[in-house]
């Protein structure tokens, strides 16, 4: 039962935010929430375990498109990292500051980039497309991140400056908005770097946030040495191109892994 613990303890930490916030903020809606997602992500590392070949995928569909449809379209909740801005602006700690308090900010210590391989609603679509596997070496550009970022804060605190009315709408279609161009941005980086990942490692403003905090995660992929051949195989098919053989947390790209486990998969010698 040992290699159940993953998925099991994963189940455990999402019910019991789920029952806090449910008590804490007096709605039952956190515990729905929470309790959806934690089971959707376990379910996922359960099949991994199972070695069931579309397990991440699985997840990717039940948490995305229902952060993306349910949350964002019917809900109207602006789910990105403008939606975060606005109601941390406003005061409000709920929705997006929460999602992005266990997600993106304070998960990533325990899970890393994990939310990028199993929830990501954008990631969701681009996993679609051919290239998987990089095509080309990465290139330098992910200084972008942190414009697009900057502009994120920029593009709120301007609404709140001018005194702009209806905000709540205007978040709304922010979201339809900026969701279309992530997707259109996303597809057309995938095709010119033959790289599906490529709107992750360049263009994302919320890997600003994932990044500093998956340095310090306690889930980890490492290599046993003594196990390993060195054919590099491992890194070939990593979509983030991550210096898996190298344990040490300051390896190439390591706070980028995004725990697909197709370093795992493709081991043969089950040293990962």
């Amino acid at each position: 039962m040992k290699k159940y613990l993953p998925p099991i303890t994963m189940l455990v930490i999402f019910e019991a935010v789920a029952i806090t916030l449910w008590l804490t903020k007096d709605n039952i809606f956190y515990l729905f929430n929470f309790s959806y997602i934690g089971i959707s992500i376990s379910l996922g590392l359960f099949l991994l375990i199972r070695k069931y070949k579309y397990a991440r995928r699985i997840v990717q569909l039940l948490v995305g498109s229902y952060m993306l449809i349910y949350l964002g379209l019917i809900k109207g909740e602006n789910m990105q990292i403008e939606g975060f801005w606005y109601y941390l602006f406003t005061g409000v700690f709920e929705a997006a500051t929460i999602h992005y308090a266990v997600a993106k900010i304070f998960g990533p210590l325990i899970f890393g980039r994990g939310w990028c391989g199993y929830a990501c609603w954008t990631a969701m679509v681009l996993d679609f497309l051919p290239y998987k596997v990089p095509k080309e070496p990465r290139k330098k550009i992910g200084w972008i991140r942190y414009i697009m970022f900057a502009l994120s804060v920029v593009f709120v605190g301007a609404l709140f400056l001018t005194h702009v009315g209806n905000l709540e709408r205007i978040m709304f279609w922010a979201f339809l908005i900026g969701n279309i161009a992530y997707y259109a941005i996303g597809i057309a980086l995938a095709f010119i770097f033959k790289d599906n990942r490529a709107f992750c490692k360049y263009i994302c403003p919320i890997t600003v946030f994932l990044k500093p905090m998956s340095y310090f995660a306690i889930t980890r992929v490492k290599c046993d040495k003594d196990k390993c051949i060195g054919c590099g195989k491992c890194e070939r098919v990593c979509p983030m191109n991550v210096k898996i053989t190298d344990n040490s947390r300051k390896r190439e790209n390591g706070t980028e892994c995004i725990l697909c486990f197709e370093c795992v998969k493709n081991c043969p010698k089950d040293a990962l």
